[in-house]
């Protein structure tokens, strides 16, 4: 369902509008179009900085300059040593960042590496950079803070500081999304130096477009780095509820990126579902996911055609919302069934036959298990507990060689959510950073960069695709 105020405000009359009322204006986002980029940003001008003590300069820089950016400088910042000394090991050039009065293009994107804060007094120099850029950064720009996950700084005052970047960036997302920017903490841990080339790759380009305010922490990863372009060419992969809306926009994106699909759907969408495989070229699997035998029907009918699985994407799911009080036992059930023991029966099945080692699985939650909403007991219980397996289930997909994340949308423009009332259906659009629903695509953008094997330093988290909704962590 298209977004009527959104176009509204659009046009010159409705932004004259929606100002003079004081209402909200929603940025037009710009989403990818095109696989997933060699080289991303060519030519695009970076702004690169740093606290005086950083120590991630050299890998920011390897993959920025891979992804063809223009890496410009602040000129006298406190930052500047480690990126120049960063630059000249690697023969790279850095240029001043411009005036206003240049005419020069403005940095579409503001990156700081702040993985030496170690004190309160330090974070003077993130808001000595920040404060005199934050304002000219064009539509649809990017910011991006680099840290030192907690568990290795140190010292107290190091993890402290590590913790007050959280509140910093998620404070400034909600003040730059209302021009369609984000604004995202990446946290390395140990060994994630070598894996960040694909979060940077993501976070800086359109496919992360609905992605703000949230911290991924990246840790070493199984084998060695490998590129996101072209990582998921020929692999192999199962989305549940891929008849139609989000499963049908992940199986699409999967397939644009180079991999095979098994769509799978309850019996009852075999006509949509047949649909979408046909137009992806996909194969489809008509079958109930809280059938006892799930989990072998898969396993022998992906052995025949494909010899095994490398991604598994729970997406299958369902609502039936009631107050506790008046929630019948038969909508309980049924939700915790298809929602959540479906997801753990089938992997436990697929983890004995049909899951190839070093696969990753994709788990769908939803910003409705982190804050909870009145009436969604069921529902949940059900996505809060797709959290906890993600992370309970991380070290048994480590030692296999692979990865198990989940995913936590907001509000998705899809059938569902068109059917709302309209009150409570815009209410749900605008409480977010970019006043707007997510699109189905955004969802699967982010499904789709979990299943890379080049996010192997990414294993047992939640990434929110909710605009930076305003409630919850």
């Amino acid at each position: 369902m298209s977004d009527r105020y959104l176009e509204f405000t659009q046009s010159g009359f409705g932004k004259t509008f929606a100002s003079l009322l004081g209402l909200p204006t929603p940025p037009r986002l710009r989403r990818a179009d095109a696989p997933w980029a060699e080289r991303p940003l060519e030519g695009v001008p970076v702004l690169i900085g740093g606290d005086s003590r950083a120590t991630l300069a050299e890998p920011l820089l390897a993959a920025l300059s891979g992804m063809g950016a223009v890496l410009r400088i602040a000129p006298e910042h406190a930052g500047l040593a480690p990126i120049k000394s960063a630059a000249a090991k690697r023969g790279l050039t850095l240029i001043g960042n411009p005036s206003e009065a240049s005419g020069e293009p403005r940095s579409q994107a503001l990156i700081f590496d702040a993985s030496g804060l170690s004190s309160p007094a330090q974070m003077r120099e993130v808001f000595d950079f920040f404060q005199p850029l934050v304002r000219g950064l064009p539509a649809n720009g990017r910011i991006l803070v680099v840290s030192r996950a907690a568990d290795v700084c140190e010292d107290v005052a190091s993890k402290t500081m590590s913790a007050a970047l959280r509140g910093f960036v998620r404070a400034l997302g909600k003040e730059i999304g209302k021009n369609g920017s984000t604004c995202n903490l990446i946290e390395v841990g140990k060994g994630g130096e070598a894996w960040l080339d694909a979060p940077l790759r993501f976070f800086l380009t359109p496919h992360s477009a609905y992605v703000s305010g949230q911290v991924l922490p990246v840790t070493g990863g199984s084998g060695k780095p490998v590129a996101l372009p072209g990582s998921l060419g020929g692999k192999v992969a199962l989305v549940t509820g891929a008849a139609r809306g989000i499963g049908a926009a992940i199986a699409e994106v999967l397939t644009r990126e180079g991999a095979r699909i098994v769509g799978m759907d309850h019996p009852s969408q075999e006509g949509p579902l047949g649909e979408t495989m046909a137009r992806i070229g996909g194969h489809g699997l008509a079958l109930d996911v809280t059938a006892p035998d799930a989990a072998s029907r898969i396993a022998n009918e992906v052995g025949a055609r494909f010899g095994g699985l490398d991604i598994v994407v729970h997406n299958a799911g369902v609502t039936r919302d009631k107050m506790l009080r008046n929630m019948s036992a038969q909508h309980w059930d049924m939700v915790l069934s298809i929602n959540l023991a479906a997801i753990l029966n089938i992997n436990e099945g697929l983890l004995q036959k049909g899951l190839n080692d070093g696969a990753r699985v994709v788990c769908i939650s939803s910003i409705g298990g982190i804050a909870g909403n009145a009436g969604q007991t069921n529902y949940a219980s059900t996505k809060a507990g797709v959290i906890g397996y993600t992370e309970a289930m991380a070290s048994l997909m480590a030692s296999r060689g692979g990865a198990i994340n989940a995913v936590a949308p907001g509000f998705i423009e899809t059938q569902m959510t068109a059917q709302m009332p309209l009150a409570p259906r815009e209410v749900g659009r605008r409480i977010n950073s970019l006043s707007q629903g997510g699109l189905p695509q955004d969802i699967a953008e982010a499904v789709a960069f979990l299943a890379s094997p080049a996010s192997g330093g990414i294993n047992g988290r939640t990434l929110r695709v909710c605009g930076q909704n305003w409630f919850g962590a």
